[in-house]
């Protein structure tokens, strides 16, 4: 009885508690990554930790959240029990009671967050359309002659944008295209102005347009959020710039205009160009470019004569070699000397024999072996000394063959980058880089334009 007992026991797959949470906390967080949801914040709680407690309810059910204070931090807004909320979490599971809660990562007030959350729904539709993408964006032109303007014609969005531009271009030629830029009408009107500009002829087509109104609450922002205003915008030849509300707030005309200013006096700064301003900038840019190249050089010049310094003259060696040479054949003609004194001394003492013995054919036979001999030590002298000489001058040869200044002499370069290490390998280097070119005389400064992989 116990064995089947035992048997049964072991074919269930039993849990510890602490088991069965865990797995259902992986599998919550896994099918509920990112949820949003509404409702009113009750029990909230903040202790020394500086995390938030709270409860969303409605009136059938409740759950419990949790806000960590590395996220509520970042929140511009401070909750009160009774608001209704638009929170944005992740589903898990708190171990140690058991707890089913949300981790909330972000929350606001209900109302303008289904309004921020209608936003981000369209502004990722938009995105995955290619709208935003910054291949699309036109450049603004250099000196437009004509600007064309839509706003509110009684704003101070246009005060501010014409202020802007008679100061710094009084030339330029402004057309206004007045529109309403908040309310049910705002975003038609929106959309006719930047057709109206887009379909002018060629003598009052603006070269640049400038869309802009001042701050406001979201609601009041909204016309420019609109799909439909979105689609004029990325539809239209004429570079726009978009410059709506203060410069913390963004709209979807914002991602889709060629560019965004903070405000619209930046706008009409951005679009104008001062003469007086570029021409400041290059007589700075001129003075600091001249900065930087006087020290280039001179770190050039000093690493040059610390290579000077420890590089050795290929002319040191050659004279090393030439007072070898000579030491040699100083040796050599003292051997020599001393050889043919040895012989003189041989041949004395035989001449004393032979004059003792005075044999006649004896004297012609040693007389004309004593010259081979002399001929021969001569011949031998010579083919030394040549031989001496040969293998200085191949070796003379050899080091003037190795020198790196023989090298740059035949058109070589040395290459080092910016760390003032020697390149040998194009890979080590990219598109762009600054190297130097040490030549035989004189350097070069290049900038990587193009490279090409070895050969293998």
């Amino acid at each position: 009885m116990a064995t089947k007992e035992s048997t049964f026991t072991s074919q269930r797959n039993i849990l510890h508690v602490s088991e069965l949470n865990h797995k259902v906390k992986q599998l919550l967080e896994t099918h509920f990554s990112t949820v949003w949801v509404q409702g009113e914040l009750s029990n909230f709680a903040r202790p020394r930790s500086g995390h938030w407690y709270f409860t969303l309810k409605d009136d059938k059910a409740q759950l419990r959240c949790a806000m960590f204070r590395n996220r509520n931090q970042l929140l511009r807004y401070n909750p009160r029990d009774g608001e209704q909320l638009l929170v944005r979490g992740r589903l898990s599971l708190y171990e140690g009671r058991g707890d089913y809660q949300l981790v909330a990562a972000f929350m606001e007030p209900a109302g303008e967050g289904a309004l921020r959350l209608a936003l981000e729904q369209l502004k990722r539709r938009l995105e995955s359309e290619g709208l935003f993408e910054p291949k699309a964006k036109q450049p603004l032109p250099e000196r437009p002659s004509r600007i064309a303007v839509i706003t509110s014609p009684t704003g101070a969005a246009l005060h501010d944008i014409l202020t802007v531009l008679r100061r710094r271009s009084p030339a330029t030629a402004v057309i206004i295209l007045p529109v309403a830029v908040q309310g049910t009408q705002a975003a038609g009107q929106i959309v006719q102005a930047l057709q109206l500009a887009n379909g002018g002829s060629d003598k009052l087509t603006p070269d640049a347009i400038i869309l802009a109104r001042g701050g406001g609450s979201i609601e009041d922002l909204w016309p420019f959020n609109e799909e439909a205003v979105a689609r004029a915008i990325f539809a239209s030849r004429i570079p726009i710039v978009s410059a709506v509300g203060h410069e913390t707030d963004f709209s979807i005309s914002d991602f889709v205009a060629d560019l965004r200013a903070p405000t619209p006096s930046a706008a009409a700064e951005l679009v104008s160009r001062d003469d007086s301003v570029l021409l400041a900038k290059l007589n700075h840019s001129k003075a600091m470019l001249t900065r930087l190249i006087t020290q280039r050089i001179a770190i050039e010049r000093q690493a040059l004569v610390g290579v000077a310094r420890h590089l050795r003259h290929p002319r040191q060696r050659l004279e090393e070699l030439a007072q070898r040479s000579d030491e040699l054949a100083s040796r050599l003609q003292q051997a020599l000397r001393r050889n043919l004194h040895t012989r003189y001394i041989e041949l004395s003492h035989r001449q004393t024999r032979l004059a003792a013995q005075t044999p006649a054919v004896a004297i012609h036979e040693a007389q004309l072996q004593l010259k081979i001999a002399h001929n021969s030590l001569q011949h031998a002298m010579q083919s030394t000394l040549a031989n001496k000489r040969a293998a200085t001058q191949n070796c003379a040869g050899v080091l003037d063959a190795i020198s790196p200044l023989a090298t740059l002499n035949r058109g070589y370069a040395i290459v080092r980058n910016t760390r003032q290490q020697v390149v040998k390998d194009s890979t080590k280097v990219r598109v762009g880089d600054k190297i130097t070119a040490q030549l035989a005389r004189g350097a070069l400064v290049c900038e990587v334009k193009d490279k090409s992989a070895a050969e293998t």
